[in-house]
């Protein structure tokens, strides 16, 4: 019987710092959701936006700066700005209130530092963990967020009955505190210094990743998907599912149902790569989960009742696992190590991007059309990408590049 090599414990320790982190985050998030949906949608929809709007400006300068300074010192950097913007988070909402200029303010100090924070975080699995186990690092890494996911909403709203935002906010530098001692703790044996070479430009170096993209065949395949997968599947359940269960006379609890059944079959395929490993070949586990995700978002769209919608989300999810879980290690393990953190960036912009034109649209035709027809757009648009990726995915395996 083979036996399958444990992981790092530096990344082990680094990781649990993370989901900490992560859980923090998304009870503060809740609780600044819930503090502005007291003031309308239309406030609400303010908030969110002053949290993405910063982060997709400023990602890719954040990958450079990750890469010529060393992802660690950011990350310290990040942590400790976040410990202290959440600390004087609870003190306002101690003494103020909840205006909304403070969640708005609240929420694009958070999209900055993300835009900082990912890039730097996104490299740190290949500084901690061996080319062979990368795919189990990362899969694991994702169903720890799923499980954030799932746990921040109920944790959130625990917080906010008990203490406020003021209380939330609290926790989450409590979070954050663990974060900055486990960063202080982890030090990476390799790739963790800033890259070698002539200094050029911040903004010179954030506009080089997009000229690797360009010239990159596998980069670029890669791109194409991700931008596909955020476009056409996380909206599905989050936007489309509801609006489909409201026209088909399903419960709200029904459409609750399906976020859960995609987020099981996340972590269900997560969880087994996790512990045995990914295919051989990632870019054909990448390619083939976004064709079952594609499957499982027209499957949705023609549903005839609940229990096949169900069943068509928990498809949905184990694809996008499968996606998910074969697409990281093939990019982070062949990114070169001077452009690890902008790589990371560039493929945050892509998905914020095609999440901010892909949300309105699909709102739009729903309601021009009806659900059924945007679900089945998304589905199409998915298995168009998969297809087109296909021929430059092929045969693709994790590869370190120097």
């Amino acid at each position: 019987m083979t036996t399958v090599p444990s992981l790092p414990r530096p990344y082990l320790l680094w990781l649990a710092g993370v989901q900490t982190g992560l859980l923090g985050d998304a009870a503060l998030y809740f609780a600044l959701g819930w503090a502005a949906s007291g003031y309308g949608g239309g406030a609400a929809g303010l908030v969110l936006t002053a949290i993405t709007v910063p982060r997709t400006l400023l990602v890719l300068f954040g990958g450079a700066v990750a890469d010529r300074y060393g992802a660690r010192p950011v990350l310290l950097a990040g942590d400790a700005v976040m410990l202290a913007a959440t600390l004087l988070l609870a003190v306002a909402a101690v003494r103020l209130g909840t205006p909304l200029w403070l969640l708005v303010a609240s929420g694009a100090v958070i999209g900055a530092v993300d835009a900082f924070h990912l890039p730097a975080s996104g490299s740190m699995p290949r500084r901690l963990v061996p080319a062979e186990l990368l795919p189990r690092a990362l899969a694991l890494r994702q169903a720890g967020g799923q499980v954030s996911v799932l746990l921040g909403a109920p944790l959130g709203g625990l917080l906010v009955a008990s203490g406020g935002l003021a209380g939330t906010a609290l926790a989450d530098a409590a979070s954050f505190g663990v974060v900055l001692l486990v960063v202080l703790r982890v030090r990476p044996a390799a790739g963790g210094r800033p890259a070698a070479g002539a200094p050029t430009g911040l903004l010179r170096a954030a506009a080089g990743a997009l000229r690797l993209a360009l010239r990159d065949r596998l980069l670029r395949a890669a791109l194409l998907l991700t931008g596909a997968a955020a476009g056409g599947l996380l909206p599905v359940v989050s936007l489309l599912g509801p609006l489909l269960a409201r026209t088909r006379g399903w419960s709200a609890g029904t459409a609750g149902l399906l976020g859960g059944a995609q987020a099981a079959g996340m972590l269900a395929v997560a969880g087994l790569v996790a512990w045995r490993g990914g295919l051989s070949r990632p870019g054909l586990g990448a390619t083939a989960g976004l064709a079952v995700a594609s499957a499982g978002t027209a499957l949705l769209a023609l549903a005839p009742g609940a229990a096949t919608a169900t069943g068509a989300a928990v498809l949905i999810g184990l694809g996008s696992g499968l996606f998910a879980s074969h697409l990281g290690p093939l990019v982070l393990g062949s990114a070169a190590d001077s452009h690890l953190s902008r790589v990371q960036g560039l493929l945050t912009l892509v998905q914020s991007t095609a999440l901010i034109l892909a949300n309105p649209v699909l709102g739009a035709l729903a309601d021009a059309c009806g659900p059924q027809v945007p679900t089945l757009v998304c589905a199409l648009a998915t298995s168009a990408a998969a297809l087109a990726a296909a021929g430059s995915l092929r045969g693709s395996t994790v590869l370190m590049r120097g």
